[in-house]
């Protein structure tokens, strides 16, 4: 579930785990050298290292076990496991919380994937280095529009906590299934369950799981629907921007509007049922907003491309808009998200009677 020196392996038996005169847990050698350490700058006084049995790991004062005084906990420093209990994400005192996979299933030394909240989008991301594989869309209140893997179930529930000073996800078992997340040396987020008869785990559900899952992979204004061939299509009302380079099964340039916006002569929104929300470039989020005070903000400013709802339940509240081209959209037949995409009144205006996609 953990290991402390993951990049620096002791290849005998003189590895020595203690405490230094600070107060800190540290892992050594036969010859004194430190090869790991809690490394923190809060001093303990009569240490005690624990293992809980949530599988955290914690150094507290001997006479301490409120969970806000731990020294130190493995949870805010993890490997590639995800733990009920555990928080992803920004913590209130700064500390950014990343599960990173393994490099293979024999050597826990990090590997090139990492799993971890968007900050700035307030969204779930799979990064490969720095790059962005994958991405869950914005969370709606109940789950991530892109991730079923993390919708509620009868099995765990999930809470994502964002506010000025924090922003992260965490999850609690609610039956007596022993359940965890696994972040694979592939990039791929497991849900593991254990299987008494089999004496072993198995694989319940995965994410990403199939080619729509990779990020912008039919460009902009370009819908991925599992089922159809190819997967990538343009959304209604919309054309390729390359039409060779489409047909050639290179979906990189996107599609663009047939009728261009204008703005001036008054746009309009066409509703896009059950979609994964899109990435852009500039995103903003108002918490406080009807939908309507939604709708009119994003039809005043003419960058505004698409808004909808940050919070699905009961009638639907919050805001959420979009200013540049729609990246990595994903149609799904349910439990996706409506949203609404601007348009121009003349496309609007054909179609009086359908308004809806």
């Amino acid at each position: 579930m953990w290991v402390a020196n993951r990049e620096i392996p002791i290849t005998d038996k003189s590895g020595v785990l203690k405490f230094d005169e600070r107060g800190a847990l540290i892992l050594a050698i036969q010859n004194g050298s430190v090869i790991w350490s809690s490394n923190t700058s809060r001093h303990a006084q009569n240490p005690v290292a624990q293992l809980l049995d949530s599988g955290n790991l914690v150094v507290r004062n001997e006479n301490d076990r409120r969970t806000e005084n731990f020294v130190w906990q493995s949870f805010e420093h993890p490997g590639n496991t995800f733990l009920p209990g555990m928080k992803v994400g920004r913590l209130a005192s700064g500390l950014d919380v990343i599960v990173s996979s393994w490099k293979s299933n024999d050597d826990p030394s990090q590997g090139p994937y990492t799993f971890e909240i968007d900050g700035k989008g307030l969204e779930l991301v799979v990064r490969q280095k720095s790059v962005l594989k994958s991405r869950s869309g914005p969370w709606n209140g109940v789950g991530f529009s892109g991730l079923p893997l993390l919708k509620p179930d009868p099995f765990l529930s999930y809470a994502f906590v964002f506010n000025d000073k924090e922003a992260y996800l965490t999850y609690d078992i609610n039956s007596s299934i022993a359940l965890t997340l696994v972040f694979d040396q592939d990039g791929v987020l497991e849900r593991l369950a254990w299987i008494d008869r089999l004496n072993n785990w198995i694989v319940y559900s995965s994410a990403p799981g199939d080619n729509c899952d990779n990020y912008a992979l039919c460009g902009a204004y370009g819908r991925c629907t599992i089922g159809n061939s190819p997967a990538c299509g343009c959304l209604n009302r919309f054309v390729p921007k390359n039409q060779s380079e489409w047909v050639r099964a290179d979906w990189s340039s996107g599609c663009v509007r047939r009728t261009l916006l204008n703005c001036q002569n008054g746009d309009g929104f066409i509703k896009y049922y059950n979609i994964k929300l899109p990435d852009s470039k500039i995103r903003a989020m108002n918490k406080s907003m009807t939908t309507e005070e939604c709708r009119v903000k994003c039809l005043n400013n003419c960058s505004c491309m698409a808004y909808t709802n940050s919070d699905i339940r009961g009638n639907g509240s919050g805001c959420i808009l979009w200013f540049g081209d729609l990246v990595d959209i994903r149609q799904y037949t349910e439990d996706g998200q409506d949203l609404y995409i601007r348009m121009a009144s003349s496309e609007i205006g054909k179609y009086k009677h359908i308004l809806t996609c």
